[in-house]
């Protein structure tokens, strides 16, 4: 089952029927996607379930009715353990970005974290999950689908936020803090600190 986020509200692709009275069930294969994600932006679903009976497909499917994004982002941890956070558009979030020609994704990775915050020294440790979403940019809808890196870093010095890329902050935040800042987040980047608990 992928778990993809649409105005930050889940839409579960899966290949089983579950008896849930709340979910709006879909068939992927004949869905209309646009008609789909606009309801999800009006607010006239909050979550849905996107059926196909065959799991390895799903995926494909969903990627053959939405141009695809690629995008790659780091959980950079410091030499004390603490997360590197960026706020943005008035929520916390984690750097990431969209790969550029002739790049890998940990190329990608890194160099997005090293913009957006200055960060630089950085080390991958662990390939971490894939997150999902629907974007709308130029009157189009994209799926983005990001794949994040566990980092290490020696850097020493203060982060700062890439302006053009409206990041207000950037902060070293200690573990036991993360709850608070991900009451302000988004549902991929809680995504991510499920994994770690």
């Amino acid at each position: 089952m992928y778990k993809v986020f649409v105005n930050d509200k889940p839409l579960f692709l899966t290949n089983e029927v579950q008896k849930e009275t709340d979910f709006k069930l879909f068939l992927l294969e004949s869905v209309d996607i646009e008609k789909l994600i606009v309801k999800f932006f009006q607010n006239k679903i909050q979550k849905a379930l996107l059926y196909h009976p065959d799991e390895k497909l799903i995926m494909k499917t969903l990627r053959a009715k939405l141009p695809v994004e690629k995008a790659g982002g780091g959980l950079v941890y410091n030499k004390n353990g603490d997360i590197l956070f960026i706020f943005r558009n008035g929520k916390w979030d984690l750097p990431k970005g969209g790969m550029e020609k002739n790049e890998t994704i940990e190329e990608t990775s890194m160099r997005e974290v090293e913009e957006e915050t200055g960060v630089n020294k950085l080390v991958i440790t662990e390939k971490l999950q894939k997150t999902y979403h629907i974007f709308k940019r130029n009157d189009r809808y994209k799926l983005k689908i990001t794949q994040w890196f566990e980092m290490q870093t020696t850097f020493e010095g203060t982060p700062e936020g890439q302006a053009d890329e409206g990041i207000d902050l950037v902060e070293w935040v200690n573990p036991k803090d993360i709850s608070k800042y991900l009451e302000n987040s988004y549902e991929n980047i809680k995504l991510l600190f499920e994994d770690l608990k």
